[in-house]
């Protein structure tokens, strides 16, 4: 298994099986079975959260407990970093007590690479600015395989905030890797520069494409990394890009609808698509939990392979 997951292309569609594979294991007890496996007792995996997190933080926290693993959740608040200490040397802080992994969120898009650079623990990003969310892309792919058994030939249509979201981008190219069709839409404001590199279709019709697709990935609008105009109004964004009821009454009749969370409802999703039975947004943060536990598992409990 790779000793770092620092982007989905780390990577291959054997790999991703495999972690979608034993996934399906951990779950056979169901998110609430509560078994704890043994295989990482011994091992300390430290959560170091730069940026406020409530499902990746708490899926990681679980995953690895039902491990056996020691967890230290690293807290910025109340911190050295708060007095200034570099990234650099709160790792190696945190390194020199003996830990094995560190999940890491930050949010400067390139900080799990460096990290990886600086420290003998293994690395796992959990989310590093606007470049990628690698374990939210396999949890993706997990809750998709749940439902149709084939990525093949599968259309997929990520809506919304792409220039912001680094779900996306990690999104993009897992379901390329496996073997789907992507289309990224939204207005151009929110489509990234040189979108057209990542390999996805875009498009500025989201009426158009809808009836075609058999998933619908709503991101989440950013108002937090936003700093300028990108929309007029939410409210305009809403009438014009948002999933309500008129929109995924156009969807097929098996098409499955998603969302990374934390969710605007009525802006970019309307509340009453969003608990639709064809909604697996619950299933998602559910998921995870099984997804990490077979990362972690694969990456910590069996033979190293560099």
């Amino acid at each position: 298994m790779i000793r770092h997951l620092l982007s989905i292309r780390d990577l291959d569609p054997d790999g991703i099986e495999r972690i979608l594979a034993t996934a399906a294991t951990f779950q056979e007890d169901g998110p609430r079975g509560g078994r704890k496996y043994p295989t990482l007792r011994g091992t300390t995996i430290v959560n170091l959260f730069y940026e406020a997190s409530t499902r990746t933080r708490m899926s990681f926290e679980l995953a690895a407990k039902r491990l056996s693993a020691d967890v230290v959740n690293f807290s910025v608040a109340g911190s050295s970093v708060e007095k200034g200490e570099s990234l650099k040397d709160t790792a190696r802080t945190i390194e020199a007590m003996g830990i094995d992994a560190i999940v890491v969120r930050h949010g400067a898009s390139g900080a799990p690479h460096r990290l990886a650079g600086w420290v003998s623990a293994r690395v796992i990003n959990a989310g590093d600015g606007m470049h990628e969310h690698p374990t939210q892309a396999l949890l993706d792919l997990y809750t998709i395989r749940q439902h149709v058994p084939s990525f093949a030939g599968m259309r997929v249509a990520i809506v919304g905030d792409v220039v912001h979201s680094r779900v996306a981008r990690s999104d993009v190219w897992a379901l390329q890797m496996m073997g789907a069709d992507v289309t990224l839409v939204g207005p151009q404001t929110l489509m990234p520069p040189r979108v057209e590199a990542w390999g996805a279709e875009v498009s500025c019709d989201l009426d158009a494409v809808l009836p075609k697709a058999d998933v619908v990935y709503v991101l989440r609008m950013q108002l937090e990394r936003m700093r300028a105009g990108y929309v007029p109004s939410l409210r305009e964004y809403a009438r014009l890009w948002g999933l309500d009821s008129r929109r995924a009454a156009a969807l097929k009749d098996d098409a499955l609808i998603m969302h990374p969370g934390p969710m605007n409802r009525g802006v970019e999703i309307a509340a009453d698509v969003a608990e639709a039975s064809r909604a697996l947004i619950t299933d998602q943060v559910s998921n995870g939990v099984a997804v990490r536990m077979a990362l972690l598992y694969l990456m910590l409990g069996g033979p190293a392979d560099g």
